[in-house]
């Protein structure tokens, strides 16, 4: 009856009315700031992040490091799934490049994804990090000129085109100087496409979680794509439309393999060592982003220092911002980033993850340090690239009370 009496009163009814729509709104507008006030506390290093369809439990990527481990034949040994265990708790591992085939190696002891074996050895590497509930990329990798004869049965490094390089190169005579290479035929360019292709398959047999492509730090894609290490006259060199070409190849091919949400691609455009340069990087880069953004590519991982051993670009010589604005999904910024840094960066929406190389090559329970702000521990700079578990397996981690 009350409700009967109620609804002949039409000054309550607009009453009611009013006060159900305060109501409401009072409800949308406390869940809206609770949204906000989740985003906000939620955009630092420490927060989730969903990359395609793979969950991140955090935004802190360990980066790719060459550290010459490897055993006979270019296998992964036990001591590598150890070393990539300790370091699970990581957003996403991107391992140490791996070559692609015998004539992408570079270096002494490093890894390839390439024969039985190796895909047997990653395979211990895989199931051993998924066990510990990480998750796992592997690089894959051609050094291109980068490299020696005695690395590659006595046959020449290959490259883009017939030019000196400074540098040196580890070979399992020691340290020597890198010679000049000869120039890959048209014909022959097809191969390497081939090549990162059947790797990347590999990596599936494997079990890894995704692959990245290296296409920085003046390896054969890089080479292929700047200005100062391309002089060809074919269709994969000149203009700058050809130096993409071999790049975008790759990367198609591997995507075919994996689907673009699985698969990263590592540049730096400031890199000048092993001879490399650009007569436009900003040009260059830009274009070649637009069209990896095109092709469904997951990541763009990008080297652009702001501090420490990798250096500092000037603010006002950076390509990230601009890089940020044309590609549409996940940009992963490297070089010199700590903690606070790294937070700033992630608020700021300038990139989605970061990822850090010395500083998890020294701790390898960097993100519950980085959580805890506790004190890191010092890089064995002498063991980098050479010797067993010292300075690979022997950092020690927080201890828990």
């Amino acid at each position: 009856m009350k409700r009967l009496r109620d609804s002949k009163n039409p000054a309550k009814k607009i009453a009611d009315t009013k006060k159900i729509a305060d109501t409401k709104k009072m409800v949308t507008d406390f869940a809206n700031l609770k949204e906000m006030i989740i985003m906000a506390g939620d955009t630092d290093l420490f927060s989730h992040y969903q990359m395609g369809d793979l969950t991140l439990p955090n935004r802190i990527v360990m980066a790719p490091m060459t550290r010459n481990r490897a055993g006979d034949a270019d296998v992964p040994v036990s001591l590598t799934a150890t070393y990539y265990v300790q370091r699970a708790s990581a957003g996403m591992i991107i391992t140490e490049g791996s070559q692609v085939s015998p004539q992408g190696v570079g270096y002494v002891h490093t890894p390839g994804i390439y024969s039985a074996a190796q895909v047997a050895g990653w395979k211990k590497v895989t199931d051993a990090v998924h066990q510990a509930g990480g998750r796992i990329f592997i690089q894959l990798w051609h050094v291109g000129r980068i490299s020696h004869p005695d690395l590659l049965g006595g046959a020449m490094p290959v490259a883009p085109s017939v030019l000196p390089v400074e540098g040196f190169t580890h070979t399992p005579d020691g340290k020597k100087s890198i010679p000049v290479p000869r120039a890959l035929n048209t014909e022959e360019v097809p191969d390497i496409v081939k090549q990162f292709r059947q790797a990347a398959e590999n990596a599936r047999n494997a079990g890894f979680d995704g692959v990245e492509i290296h296409g920085a730090n003046g390896y054969l894609l890089d080479q292929f794509l700047r200005s100062g290490s391309n002089k060809r006259s074919d269709k994969y060199g000149g203009s700058l439309e050809n130096r993409v070409r071999l790049p975008l190849e790759v990367t198609k091919a591997v995507i075919e393999v994996w689907g673009g949400n699985r698969v990263g691609y590592r540049i730096s455009p400031h890199n000048t060592e092993h001879s490399m340069s650009d007569a436009n990087p900003q040009e260059t880069f830009s274009y070649f982003t637009r069209e990896l953004n095109k092709t469904g590519l997951g990541y763009l991982h990008l080297i652009e220092p702001i501090g420490g051993r990798m250096g500092f670009v000037p603010l006002e010589a950076r390509i990230g911002p601009i890089l940020r604005s044309i590609f549409k999904r996940t940009l992963i910024l490297n070089g010199g980033y700590g903690l606070h840094s790294g937070n700033e960066i992630i608020a700021s929406g300038e990139a989605d993850l970061i990822a850090f190389g010395v500083p998890f090559l020294a701790n390898p329970d960097l993100p519950e340090r980085f959580r805890q702000n506790a004190p890191l521990n010092e890089p064995d700079v002498a063991t980098f690239y050479m010797g067993g578990a010292k300075g690979y397996t022997d950092y020690p981690a927080l201890v828990h009370r």
